[in-house]
């Protein structure tokens, strides 16, 4: 049988998601490429493809329950019940607090959280029942720290973090191993290269994470021992002060 993985969130080839796409493949795992721009995925899975590497574009909403299911089933349809999955989704949206209306409040909160819940609820309904796996959520600074203008950016990742902490303490038993990855610093990806390339010329390559680096942190969660599992674990520069 196929060995599945899932990747829910993935943008431009340049970015965290794209890089677990990659990883996971060379790995061989048949990896579900998630997100919500089709050209986008389609890259990603294309650049795997010509790696020898096997994925399948799906386009989702993570926030609606049905099509979280399809993703799901899309892995089940190439091979069985996903080993891995992966909600990598999110959106760092700042404004000063009251400047915030109630819709880019809810509308943060929603993809950081409640779309986390209902992903990480599919993949616990179909994964516990399957013997157990690995399920993995991308945490940020702010999922520990709240500074303006990212209030609400914070507040959605902090409850994120405690949905990850729940599920660990209810999963962990049934050999879900659930973890939290606090990524504590400025990604090397496509938005720092394409939104501010002052940040990346004054940072420098050192200073800012590696995507490639973080999808190795990940695939290290999933391959580790049940009876020494990482419930959370940050990653950054060794030049960021902490």
């Amino acid at each position: 049988m196929v060995k599945t993985a899932i990747v829910m969130g993935v943008g431009a080839k340049e970015g965290l998601g794209a890089a677990l796409c990659r990883r996971l493949a060379r790995e061989g795992l048949h990896v579900i490429v998630a997100g919500r721009t089709s050209a986008k995925l389609d890259a990603v899975t294309d650049e795997i493809h010509s790696e020898g590497g096997a994925a399948t574009p799906i386009v989702a909403d993570t926030l609606k329950s049905a099509e979280v299911s399809g993703v799901f089933d899309a892995a089940e349809k190439v091979g069985g019940i996903p080993e891995l999955a992966i909600y990598n989704a999110g959106n760092n949206q700042m404004r000063p607090l009251l400047e915030m209306d109630d819709a880019f409040f809810e509308e943060v909160w929603r993809l950081c959280c409640f779309g986390g819940f209902v992903f990480g609820r599919e993949a616990a309904r179909r994964m516990v029942g399957a013997g157990g796996g690995t399920l993995l959520f991308t945490g940020a600074t702010a999922s520990l720290r709240a500074r303006p203008p990212f209030t609400a950016f914070a507040s959605a990742k902090a409850a994120l973090r405690a949905l990850a902490h729940g599920m660990a303490r209810e999963f962990g038993p049934q050999k879900l191993h659930v973890g939290h990855i606090i990524i504590d610093g400025v990604i090397n990806g496509d938005i720092v290269n394409s939104r501010f390339p002052q940040a990346k010329e004054r940072l420098g390559d050192d200073g800012m994470l590696s995507i490639d680096a973080i999808a190795d942190a990940y695939w290290s969660l999933h391959v580790q021992q049940p009876t020494a599992w990482t419930l959370e674990l940050d990653v950054r520069p060794y030049k960021e002060s902490f």
